[in-house]
């Protein structure tokens, strides 16, 4: 859709009620991996906002009038401000038409980093402080929660690994012979079972630099704003730790990757037992989210014509191998890392 067919007019009384002016300044900014467009909106007086459009007909909107829920990023959105995590404001919103009106953050932690990277190791203590304060403050969730009602089972974890054999190898001319299929199949069928059978909580699921926003503060500090939350769900507490710290956009040591763990289980009171367990958890989910990050960096690629990601694909295999490499007694987790090994030479 080019910006000359998009539904402005559908817009354009939202941006008289926020902003008191119909005709501001749209420039689309840059989007993500969704179909979702988004657009800074500059009033005549300087006043900003952001319009995110999501094209219809729309599977969530769809869902949502289905079920009698509100859009998911609004649910997902007041339950968060409730709770005393940062998010937008909400200044407009006409779902129907597929926009919304929001507060405008500034830059993303990816971005702030391109120009202030010495505000790297503060700015991630931050996040794993906000993200430990978040699952304590949403231990419990409402009944009717659209939270609730979706969670990373074994099926849905085992589809995720799949789509790495599907897209990051066999799409790209990488066929395994039935040995190989069959250690594949071994290891997704543990991972999924295994971190399927953790406890779970709430998860943003994709709690990482691009989707979170740098607040300025007066003291010269800087808070944290979450984004792109619509599509939280139930999952293992480490699940947004793997997320944050291995970030296929961003670069870690892991020694920076070891501090900020044992920074989260100390805002937890987790003892040394428990650490160790969620160090564990934390490497086997990183080979899980990696996999199924790689197979979807091909399929953006493919179906969407989206080239942008593809660079990540290596560097993101790369991270499931080092995770595998500290969990060689995890049953057949070996033998793919051997696997990986034997078509990462190809």
């Amino acid at each position: 859709m080019t910006s000359s067919s998009l539904p402005l007019e559908s817009l354009r009384p939202l941006l008289e009620r926020a902003l008191g002016d119909a005709q501001p300044k749209i420039e689309e900014m840059a989007g993500g991996a969704s179909t979702r467009r988004f657009f800074r909106v500059t009033a005549a007086d300087g006043r900003r906002a952001v319009a995110m459009y999501v094209p219809l007909p729309s599977q969530e909107l769809t869902h949502a009038k289905e079920t009698g829920h509100r859009w998911p990023f609004l649910e997902v959105r007041d339950l968060l401000a409730e709770n005393a995590i940062r998010v937008p404001a909400l200044f407009e919103e006409a779902c129907d038409a597929g926009w919304l009106l929001v507060e405008d953050l500034g830059d993303t932690l990816a971005q702030h980093l391109e120009h202030s990277p010495q505000d790297k190791p503060a700015l991630y203590q931050r996040a794993v402080r906000d993200l430990a304060h978040a699952q304590r403050a949403l231990a419990s969730l409402p009944e009717d929660s659209i939270v609730r009602q979706r969670a990373f089972d074994a099926d849905l974890l085992r589809w995720e690994i799949d789509h790495f054999r599907e897209w990051a190898l066999e799409a790209r001319g990488i066929q395994l012979d039935a040995e190989q299929r069959s250690v594949f199949a071994a290891a997704a069928e543990y991972l999924a079972t295994t971190i399927a059978a953790w406890p779970r909580g709430f998860v943003h699921r994709d709690y990482q630099s691009r989707n979170l926003m740098v607040i300025p503060h007066e003291n010269g500090a800087h808070g944290l704003a979450w984004i792109d939350f619509q599509d939280a769900m139930l999952g293992p507490r480490v699940y947004d730790l793997v997320a944050l710290l291995g970030d296929s956009y961003q670069t870690f040591d892991r020694a920076f990757v070891d501090s900020r763990l044992s920074e989260f289980c100390s805002e937890l009171n987790l003892d040394e037992s428990a650490e160790a367990e969620l160090s564990r958890q934390f490497d086997m989910v990183t080979v899980q989210r990696k996999l199924k990050d790689a197979g979807r960096f091909v399929f953006i690629e493919r179906k969407n014509g989206n080239q942008s990601f593809l660079k990540f694909i290596d560097p993101t295999i790369a991270r499931a191998r080092a995770s595998l490499s500290r969990l060689s007694s995890e049953g057949p987790l070996a033998e793919l890392a051997k696997l990986l090994e034997r078509v990462s030479a190809r």
